[in-house]
């Protein structure tokens, strides 16, 4: 992409620093404390407020205008997600969210229907338990128990960690009870998902592309991996519900530094990287994520591509994303959640006393208000 634009743009030099992700935060923050911010960056959207609130980002609504960029060509929950406090501080560079994921292959050989897009929780728990029968090495179903899996799934029964206007923590009601026993009993009761002892140190992906896990919740950017290495017939489906449809939205992009000499270069090739056909071009070729914009031509070319064939499964999906509120303490916040979740699904506590004690914590050290 920066040769993309640097043949448009010869008088423009951009030197690239790149950092694998286990890294990248860490490199980034200690360049941000020590003013060597490089003049654009990329932030996802659940830790781009910290920055924003910390004043260590440029507004672009200024710069935005001034150069003639128009943000009506973005997907506007994408561009939304880099908005604080009414100021743009961000585009995005993609957007994603999560689908349900078969192999097939295990569906024929346990001959159970494919999933539909109308499925609920009781529909997937009942496929999975067939497959689940096959062998003591092949598992139904793999549904993360984290925060943002978590997150979305209480929203799918009809609850909420948040009340309506996220000023107060709403954790120990009976729908996510009722939720969490549900992600629970995947492993404890019906062992439908394995547990870490029988992953055996196994990632998720690995055991789907092993060929022994029927379903996985997770991801669209797990596409191009699967395509390469499963050597079975898979597709998706829009994530089963229980009382209501509803999957995570992501969305990455990219900011500009609040020091930056050079803001209103660094505005146009932000906006190449994220709407300008050729970048699109180069993003679909790649298979990664949802280019930010609403193209149909560029999103058709994305529907086109194959495998999984019903990727229109992914549009469909669109319409039910959830977020949680951003805050700039985001990462405590999942840190905490995650953690009574974990104590949960090890059996340690019951649900009711992981929430119950998940609550007590929020309210104690997390602050909604900034």
């Amino acid at each position: 992409m920066i040769d993309a634009y640097t043949a448009e743009h010869p008088n423009v030099t951009i030197q690239l620093q790149s950092y694998g992700y286990d890294d990248y935060f860490t490199q980034l923050t200690a360049k941000v404390s020590g003013g060597k911010a490089p003049d654009v960056f990329e932030l996802n959207y659940e830790n781009f407020v910290s920055y924003a609130k910390k004043g260590a980002l440029m507004p672009l609504d200024d710069i935005l205008k001034t150069e003639g960029i128009d943000t009506s060509v973005y997907n506007k929950m994408a561009l939304g997600a880099f908005n604080a406090d009414g100021k743009q501080y961000g585009v995005p560079n993609s957007f994603s969210n999560v689908v349900l994921i078969y192999n097939k292959d295990l569906f024929d050989k346990a001959k159970v229907s494919y999933p539909t897009d109308d499925w609920k929780w009781e529909d997937a728990m009942a496929a999975a338990e067939k497959i689940r029968a096959l062998g003591d090495d092949t598992f139904g179903y793999y549904h993360p128990i984290s925060f943002n899996e978590f997150y979305k799934t209480v929203k799918q029964n009809g609850g909420s960690l948040f009340n309506d206007d996220f000023t107060q923590f709403t954790m120990d009601t009976p729908e996510n009870v009722e939720t969490l026993q549900y992600l629970v009993d995947m492993q404890l009761k019906s062992n439908v998902m394995p547990t870490p002892e029988q992953m055996g140190g196994m990632g998720d992906w690995d055991l789907f592309k092993s060929g022994r896990l029927g379903m996985i919740v997770t991801g669209i950017w797990a596409f191009p991996d699967f395509t390469e290495n499963c050597d079975f017939a898979w597709d998706v489906a829009v994530e089963p519900g229980h009382t209501q449809k509803a999957t995570h939205f992501f969305s990455n992009g990219y900011v500009i530094s609040k020091d930056s000499k050079v803001a209103n270069e660094a505005a146009k090739f932000i906006a190449f990287l994220s709407s300008d056909p050729k970048a699109t071009q180069i993003r679909l070729d790649a298979a990664w994520e949802l280019p930010p914009v609403t193209d149909e031509n560029i999103l058709n070319q994305y529907k086109e591509k194959t495998p999984p064939a019903n990727r229109e499964a992914v549009f469909k999906s669109l319409d039910y994303l959830v977020t949680p509120p951003v805050i700039t303490q985001y990462a405590e916040l999942q840190d905490i959640v995650g953690r009574h979740l974990t104590d949960a699904a090890s059996g340690t506590v019951t649900p009711q006393e992981a929430l119950k004690a998940m609550q007590a914590e929020c309210q104690e050290k997390i602050d909604l208000t900034k």
